[in-house]
C-alpha cells in the first residue's frame, strides 16, 4: 500500500491512460477526478460490498481504515506566533 500527500490540482498517473487528479477537500471529504478510458471499470468500494452477497467473496474483499493518527515522523510541525503588547519580540512556540 502507498500513502501519499498531495496539493489541490496535483494528479496520479496509473499506467499509460488513467489519472487521478486531487481537486481539494473539507474535513473528512475529499473530492477527485478520475480521467480514464471508458473500457476501465470505476466502482466505488463501497457499492462493492452493498452488492457482493455471496459470504466468501465478501471475505475476500479488501478491508481500509482510516489510521487515527499519523506517525510523529511525518507529522508537519506548527510554528504558532504569538504576539503579547506587554513583550517587544515575538514569541514562538513550538
Amino acid at each position: 500500500m502507498l500513502r501519499l500527500t498531495l496539493s489541490t490540482e496535483e494528479y496520479l498517473q496509473l499506467g499509460d491512460n488513467v489519472k487521478i487528479a486531487f481537486l481539494g477537500g473539507t474535513g473528512k471529504h475529499l473530492r477527485i477526478m478520475v480521467d480514464a478510458p471508458k473500457e476501465v471499470n470505476v466502482v466505488r468500494g463501497n457499492y462493492i460490498e452493498k452488492h457482493t452477497e455471496d459470504p466468501a467473496e465478501k471475505a475476500k474483499l479488501p478491508k481500509y481504515y482510516a489510521e487515527p493518527e499519523t506517525p510523529e515522523k511525518y507529522r508537519r510541525k506548527k510554528n504558532i506566533v504569538i504576539n503579547d503588547t506587554r513583550v517587544s519580540a515575538k514569541t514562538t512556540v513550538r
